[in-house]
């Protein structure tokens, strides 16, 4: 059903970190399904910003680009001011676990710092609603039974999971504080196309395609909820029109695999032998289980995985052996250059 411009809850929203993977799939899916509403991509193109992503939206009147830093305050009340923004939806963050054990700085002067003042920005600016993209590792480790419920204790053993935490209560303290209009989203592990290939899935697609090693943690037995990104979309969607202010609702797939399971399911599809497996050191804290309940969105929200993880895993290898130029540009580092080039001489 195409919605109206008169009848859309909010008529343009800003989308911080609009040229990465969860990003960017938002960025299509509030184009297509809100096709009234502007869309505002805000994002500082680090290594995890790819513009190809979205290239063929750059003629689309309904979508706009602004290259800036969360964390410089005057750039983000000009985007939001210049915009006329209405809504936000936070999905910029440094995210990759490893890179956060190794250097744990630019994860809380991104998530936290860009985070508290984006806050400030918004409210300065009277924004309508602000949703914060979060993520179940939040809550630590889990044991072999149960689920996180959107009461569980923080308990983040991670520097990222860690800086996502801390950014959570920031919110939470803005709306309880200020009566900020702003609701939070934790997801499970997300997968799906324009998936930067340092992370499981793509990574594992990739190797397996050039037929090299597939690096596995330890004996491959973490257990993680997968959810297809589009699903993610949806769960943003409903957490923006329908959310209520000041809650956490926590979105997942309802559907855990070990790590292991999911490469040999992946090798199999791919018909590669399970000989390119290597297992390899595992990371210094890595939680052992996640998984979640997301009872209280469905009931709340209507929302629902659409996507079986069979079905999500065959696009997304189709995906990206349909896109094999987009993922070799990534890996060799060439996908930086074209818009590095074109903003450094605006």
């Amino acid at each position: 059903m195409v919605t109206s411009r008169d009848s859309l809850k909010f008529r343009s929203v800003l989308i911080t970190g609009g040229a990465g993977f969860i990003g960017s799939n938002l960025v299509r899916y509030f184009l297509q399904k809100l096709p009234g509403m502007r869309v505002v991509n805000f994002d500082k193109l680090t290594y995890a910003g790819n513009l190809e992503n979205l290239r063929d939206l750059e003629g689309n009147e309904n979508y706009g680009f602004v290259r800036g830093d969360i964390c410089d305050l005057d750039s983000v009340v000009a985007a939001l001011k210049t915009n006329a923004i209405e809504a936000v939806v936070h999905c910029a963050a440094e995210t990759h676990v490893d890179r956060s054990i190794k250097s744990a700085g630019p994860f809380v002067t991104t998530n936290v710092v860009g985070t508290q003042v984006l806050l400030d920005a918004a409210r300065e600016q009277g924004v309508r609603r602000f949703v914060h993209v979060s993520t179940d590792e939040v809550y630590g480790s889990l044991g072999d039974r149960g689920k996180f419920t959107e009461h569980s204790p923080l308990h983040p053993n991670s520097p990222y999971a860690a800086s996502k935490a801390a950014a959570d209560l920031l919110v939470l303290a803005a709306y309880h504080t200020h009566g900020f209009p702003a609701v939070i989203t934790r997801s499970s592990n997300n997968y799906g196309p324009y998936q930067f290939p340092e992370k499981l899935i793509p990574l594992m697609i990739r190797n397996a395609i050039d037929g090299i090693p597939l690096p596995v943690y330890g004996e491959g037995l973490n257990v993680r909820d997968w959810l297809f990104v589009e699903d993610h979309c949806a769960a943003i969607e409903a957490a923006l029109q329908r959310g209520r202010t000041g809650e956490v609702y926590n979105v997942g797939g309802n559907n855990e695999w070990r790590n292991i399971d999911i490469v040999r399911l992946l090798l199999r599809k791919l018909g590669k032998p399970e000989t390119l497996i290597s297992f390899v050191k595992d990371r210094p804290g890595h939680d052992l289980r996640y998984a979640i309940d997301a009872d209280k969105f469905t009931a709340e929200l209507g929302w629902r995985p659409g996507v079986s993880f069979e079905q999500g895993l065959d696009k997304t290898i189709a995906w990206y052996q349909s896109h094999d130029a987009w993922w070799r540009k990534v890996v060799s580092g060439e996908y930086q250059h074209y818009y590095r080039e074109m903003y450094e001489q605006r």
